[in-house]
């Protein structure tokens, strides 16, 4: 099996609590820019969903911290994607630290909006999978 797909991030000192700690917030932060670096690098922009009529949504997110991130670390975050079959998926994320160590895992449930109806669309795999140029990205 492949690695997931990943971005480097750099834990920058504005975004730290009074710990010095990786403010919690912030995870979410880097685990969107890992979806939305997904999307660009299997070749979806986001002009695309929206001329499609479609936009990723988020239902629940699940964050459980590992190892504290410092200002100044260096991180990986990861980005993969499980299918079933019915309007939604999962998306599994960690943000591992240079010496390989999680510092958190984030598990998503998520998918498609329909901008127009305002409801889940009923196949999400087959949107992404038209629009990719690179499904296998997604797992597909």
């Amino acid at each position: 099996m492949s690695e997931p797909f990943s971005v480097p991030v750099t834990v920058r000192g504005y975004e730290t609590d009074v710990q010095g700690h990786l403010n919690q917030a912030v995870y979410l932060n880097y685990a969107e820019h890992a979806r939305w670096s997904l999307l660009q690098a299997a070749g979806i922009l986001q002009a695309d969903l929206v001329a499609r009529g479609v936009g990723p949504v988020v239902l629940e997110t699940t964050i459980r911290y590992r190892r504290e991130l410092l200002a100044g670390d260096e991180v990986r975050v990861t980005c993969g994607f499980e299918w079933g079959e019915g309007k939604t998926f999962r998306i599994r994320q960690s943000v591992r630290k240079a010496d390989g160590t999680v510092a958190a895992e984030i598990d998503a449930l998520g998918g498609l909006l329909d901008l127009r109806e305002r409801r889940l669309v009923a196949d999400p795999r087959r949107h992404l999978e038209e629009l990719a140029a690179d499904p296998g990205l997604f797992g597909l």
